[in-house]
């Protein structure tokens, strides 16, 4: 083995230049894809946890008849007395945080803008609130008395030409069938930095939420924050009970996790197509290193070679090249996907339905996708050298010797 690794090393420099070439193209391309997959990877690694923070929860409570399609504020509907409910599931160990929310529909006007918002009402004082708090831009948080303010996104202050202070008018339903209308006063205004969830949701205090909706003591569910993700079956089961429907992460965000298949099954097939393009270029080199050294490949068989051992010298340039540009390609691609993982790539606006994408996604590279590109890369650079060392092997010493003169 050591003398077919010599000899192949020996071969490979006769044209450094070619080598380097070959290897080098491998090189980009790996890189390449290590950037793309850690791209997508934390693209999609964002989106799930925008959603659990914002959207989902790890876990929501509701009432057995609830429909969230529906925003119903029927009292049937919503879970009655939720303060207690949400304290009871705060006591179990794995629990971060459980908190009441209400969610009505609701229209805002400012002059002549008007905009469909959602309406939600929190309790000030939870900490399932940190992407608000955090994000507050400015103003101030509302108080759980406060009647008459509200907190509202970036992108929907723009869009009504709002500020801290100013007053807007909100019109919403009410759990009688009716509509009810009111002034509020902008006391905060926050950054998400996922502007379509920041552009149609409204923020206020529970206790008004539930004043001017006539939902009374009642909530649409019971938003629970864990502190591992991965207990969220286990707590699930320890809060089950009759009339509630208990929504697990995975299952609200089943849409997300059916487009992350999906994208993995692409890039999956875009690994194949990318690097059996550069293989292409191993193919060239070992073909035309095939006909540079045609005396050379039957002198050896003359004296005994065997087609096998010739094809296995190939094989062993090619590994050589394979080698050289994933190791080439590490030392381009993981540089830029540091780069990306921390500062980051600003997209915009690249929200969809069902899934709250930030306006700046951070790179994410996962071991597994490491090692498959490196698999895979070292794999088909072993079937480019097929063609070329069954031509090798299959030449015959006497034509090879006249071949090379």
């Amino acid at each position: 083995m050591l003398h077919l690794i010599s000899m192949a090393w020996r071969d490979l420099g006769r044209n450094r230049r070619r080598s380097f070439f070959s290897a080098l193209a491998l090189a980009i391309a790996l890189a390449l894809l290590l950037f793309m997959a850690s791209v997508v990877q934390g693209e999609m690694r964002d989106a799930m946890n925008a959603s659990i923070r914002l959207e989902s929860g790890h876990l929501q409570v509701r009432s057995a008849n609830y429909n969230p399609d529906k925003t119903s504020l029927k009292w049937e509907d919503l879970i009655a007395a939720p303060a207690t409910v949400a304290s009871q599931i705060a006591t179990l160990p794995q629990v971060e945080a459980a908190t009441p929310r209400l969610y009505a529909s609701g229209i805002l006007a400012s002059g002549e803008t008007t905009v469909g918002v959602r309406v939600i009402g929190i309790d000030p004082a939870s900490p399932a609130n940190a992407p608000l708090t955090d994000g507050l831009l400015a103003g101030t948080f509302p108080t759980a008395d406060d009647r008459d303010g509200v907190l509202i996104g970036q992108p929907l202050a723009d869009k009504l030409k709002v500020g801290v202070g100013d007053r807007i008018n909100l019109v919403i339903n009410t759990s009688s069938g009716a509509v009810d209308e009111q002034n509020f006063v902008v006391r905060g205004i926050f950054s998400t930095r996922t502007p379509n969830y920041d552009e149609g949701n409204l923020f206020l205090p529970l206790a008004k939420a539930q004043a001017i909706t006539g939902a009374e003591d009642r909530a649409s569910l019971i938003f629970v924050l864990l502190k591992d993700r991965e207990q969220a079956p286990a707590v699930a089961e320890a809060i089950a009970s009759d009339g509630f429907t208990i929504v697990n992460f995975r299952d609200y965000n089943a849409l997300l996790a059916t487009f992350e298949e999906f994208s993995g099954a692409y890039m999956f097939v875009l690994y194949l197509i990318v690097l059996a393009i550069t293989s292409t270029v191993i193919i060239n080199t070992l073909i035309m290193a095939v006909f540079e050294r045609t005396r050379e490949i039957g002198i050896l068989s003359s004296i005994g070679m065997r087609g096998g051992r010739i094809m296995a010298m190939f094989f062993t340039e090619s590994a050589l090249l394979a080698v050289g540009g994933i190791l080439l390609g590490m030392l381009i691609g993981l540089p830029l996907v540091y780069y990306a993982s921390t500062a980051g790539i600003y997209f915009g606006d690249v929200g969809a339905i069902g899934m709250p994408l930030s306006e700046t996604i951070y790179a994410y590279l996962t071991w597994n996708d490491a090692i498959t590109l490196t698999v895979m890369a070292f794999v088909i650079s072993l079937l480019a050298a097929v063609y070329p060392a069954m031509l090798a092997a299959g030449m015959e010493p006497v034509d090879a010797l006249r071949g090379g003169q």
